[in-house]
C-alpha cells in the first residue's frame, strides 16, 4: 500500500510537530488519532527535555514538576504546536490514558526528582518517554501502542529496538539525505501479526541531546553510555504509533 506522508516536524528530539494535512486525509479518524496522540506524547517529553538542568540541580529540592504540573505544561506545548487546544471530545479513552500515564510517571518519580544533594538523576527524556509509552500501551492493550525507537545501530535500550517495519522506514527513508526532515509516514501494515494503521515520525537531535549523543564519539557520557558522535539535526530516533484495526 502506498505510503502517506502526514506531517512535518520542526525540532529536535522532543519538540513540536507541525502537520500539514488536507482533504480526506485530514478527516480520516486514524490519521487524526495518530496526529493528536503522537503530538501529545512529544509535547510531554519536551517538558522533561526543557527541565533537565532543574531536575539535575543538587541544590534544589522541590522542582515544581508534579504530575499535574507536567500534564498542564504538556497541554500548553500541544496547544502551541497544534494551534488549538487538545480536543477531548474525540478518542477520549486514548487521550485520558496518555494524560494519566504522564501524571503517573511524574507522581511516582517525585522522590528521585526532588532529592537534594544528588546531581544527575537519570530521569532523561528517553526514560520518561519509555515509561509513559509502557503505561499508555498497557492501558490501551489491544487497541493502541506507542513506542520510542531509534536506528538499530544507535538504539541504546534493547526494549526500544525497531521492528522490521520501523527499520525499513528509518533506513530506507528517514536516513536518506533526500527525505524531507520531519515528514512522517503512515500506512496500513501488520503489527505483531495483527492488521494495524501505523505511523512513524522521525526525531532529530537538538543541543540538549548532544551531552549524551554528541562528540567525541566513544567517550562515556554522564549515563555511562558511549557517545555516538552525532551532531545537531542528525536523526536520533522515531515515535512509532499503532492503532489496531
Amino acid at each position: 500500500m502506498a505510503r502517506k506522508t502526514i506531517g512535518r516536524g520542526v525540532t529536535a528530539l522532543a519538540v513540536a510537530l507541525v502537520l500539514a494535512t488536507s482533504g480526506a486525509l485530514a478527516n480520516d479518524p486514524n490519521e487524526i488519532a495518530g496526529r493528536e496522540l503522537t503530538l501529545l506524547f512529544r509535547s510531554a517529553r519536551a517538558v522533561i527535555s526543557a527541565e533537565q538542568e532543574k531536575i539535575n540541580n543538587p541544590d534544589l529540592g522541590d522542582k515544581g514538576l508534579s504530575g499535574d504540573a507536567v500534564v498542564n505544561a504538556a497541554l500548553a506545548n500541544y496547544e502551541k504546536s497544534a494551534g488549538a487546544k487538545l480536543d477531548m471530545s474525540t478518542n477520549v479513552e486514548a487521550k485520558q490514558a496518555m494524560l494519566a500515564a504522564i501524571k503517573s510517571v511524574m507522581t511516582s518519580s517525585q522522590t528521585l526528582i526532588n532529592e537534594k544533594g544528588k546531581g544527575f538523576k537519570g530521569f532523561l527524556p528517553a526514560v520518561f518517554a519509555r515509561r509513559v509509552a509502557t503505561e499508555f500501551s498497557t492501558a490501551m492493550a489491544g487497541k493502541m501502542v506507542i513506542k520510542l525507537t531509534a536506528p538499530s545501530d544507535i538504539v541504546r535500550n534493547r526494549a526500544n529496538r525497531p521492528d522490521e517495519w520501523e527499520s525499513e522506514k528509518i533506513d530506507k527513508f528517514f536516513r536518506q539525505a533526500s527525505w524531507e526532515k520531519g515528514k512522517a509516514i503512515a500506512e496500513l501494515a501488520q503489527h505483531k501479526g495483527k492488521p494495524a494503521y501505523r505511523v512513524i515520525l522521525p526525531e532529530y537531535y537538538g543541543p540538549s541531546c548532544l551531552a549524551c549523543h554528541g562528540e567525541p564519539k566513544g567517550e562515556l557520557d554522564i549515563t555511562g553510555g558511549k557517545k555516538e558522535g552525532l551532531k545537531e539535526g542528525d536523526l536520533g530516533g522515531a515515535v512509532s504509533f499503532v492503532i489496531y484495526q
